[in-house]
C-alpha cells in the first residue's frame, strides 16, 4: 500500500488544525493574553505541519508493522 502526497498533506492539516486549538487554549491558560496564545499558535502551527508532513513522508517509506495481503479474488 503506498499513500499518495496529498493524503498526507490532508492529514498534516487536519491535525494541525487540532494541535494549535490545543495549544491556543494551553497558551492563554498559562498567560491569560488572549494575543500572546494567537501568537504561540501561529507560530507552531507552520513549524508542526512541516515537521509532520517530514515525519509521515519518512514512515510512508518504513514497512515495520505492514502487511501486504494477497488477494484471493482473480478474474
Amino acid at each position: 500500500m503506498i499513500e499518495k502526497k496529498y493524503r498526507t498533506i490532508i492529514k498534516t492539516v487536519s491535525w494541525r488544525l487540532t494541535g494549535t486549538i490545543d495549544t491556543i487554549i494551553i497558551s492563554f491558560l498559562i498567560t491569560g493574553d488572549f494575543t500572546m496564545a494567537f501568537s504561540i499558535g501561529s507560530i507552531e502551527v507552520i513549524s508542526k505541519m512541516i515537521l509532520y508532513y517530514l515525519h509521515e513522508r519518512i514512515w510512508s517509506r518504513i514497512n515495520i508493522g505492514r502487511k501486504i495481503v494477497a488477494d484471493d479474488y482473480q478474474i
